[in-house]
């Protein structure tokens, strides 16, 4: 892990907090279980609250033309999720609790592998004890994060197109014109295959809510003897239990990537599924 906790405010001798995850595969959207293993320290002391935050390590790079609030955002741990599970209670001397929990996870999770065999996100899972009105956060422990079944469908079928996956990272930023709650994003890079001469690298954002994913794809567009290059942006959306009839997802995905070769900068378009109305969506070069 890349996260570092600055010294606590409860100093030695103080009660302790860790949270120990429950096995299992937890995706976007899902729920993260387990306990917070508490112990007190050389006296007791009324904790006020425990609660659990998610943390995600955000790189320092500059923020692409197509997000918001964009600019360079400094590298480091962002906390995107805090909730209270417990408190308040008495911490008696040296004692020692488990403080069960439930957390729902954000539909916007990043994932910690994309295609099961890339690094994807660094994430973490962080205590916080409320003691006296002074606030401490343990150490985070490593939090593993499975891609959605329509993630997972989308990245398969671009290997199946022949793009291959070179590595995933966070950003700060939103994209403009999307539903984004989290600050950051994550972005998955793909080289294309030699079959797409026009485009160096697809760049890949998912953005998920409980009824569909918004997909997000940007091409680094080769320039001709005459232009240079540019991108391109598009974003498409589909329903979580995949394309409708007996459209399959390479197909779909096909047709995204074709589409976004073709875009020109005064183009605008709404796609839904790839296609219709329906729903907001825009695509334009850079």
């Amino acid at each position: 892990m890349v996260f570092k906790r600055p010294p606590g405010p409860l100093g030695v001798g103080g009660p302790t907090a860790v949270p120990v995850l429950d096995p299992g595969t937890v995706r976007p959207g899902g729920v993260l279980s387990g306990r917070v293993d508490l112990v007190g320290g050389t006296a007791g002391q009324d904790v006020e609250h425990v609660a659990l935050e998610l943390v995600a390590h955000v790189g320092d790079g500059p923020a692409e033309a197509g997000d918001e609030d964009g600019g360079r955002g400094p590298g480091g741990a962002v906390v995107f999720e805090h909730r209270v599970v417990g408190g308040p209670f008495r911490a008696a001397a040296g004692e020692r609790c488990g403080v069960p929990f439930s957390l729902p996870l954000p539909w916007e999770t990043p994932v910690t592998g994309p295609h099961g065999r890339h690094p994807g996100a660094a994430l973490g899972v962080r205590a916080e004890l409320v003691v006296a009105g002074a606030a401490d956060t343990g150490d985070p422990v490593p939090l593993t994060v499975a891609p959605l079944p329509a993630q997972e469908a989308v990245l398969e079928a671009l290997g199946r197109l022949g793009f291959d996956v070179r590595s995933a990272g966070l950003e700060h930023g939103r994209v403009g014109g999307t539903g984004q709650r989290l600050p950051f994003r994550q972005k998955i890079e793909l080289a294309a295959p030699r079959g797409h001469a026009e485009i160096e690298e697809v760049e890949l954002t998912f953005l998920a809510v409980p009824g569909a994913l918004e997909v997000v794809l940007e091409a680094d567009k080769r320039g001709g003897a005459c232009s240079g290059g540019h991108d391109a942006l598009s974003r498409f959306t589909v329903p979580h239990d995949g394309p409708a009839g007996s459209r399959s997802w390479t197909t779909l995905v096909d047709g995204w990537i074709r589409e976004l070769v073709e875009h020109r900068a005064s183009y605008e378009f709404q796609a839904v599924y790839g296609h219709g109305p329906g729903q907001p969506s825009a695509a334009r070069t850079r």
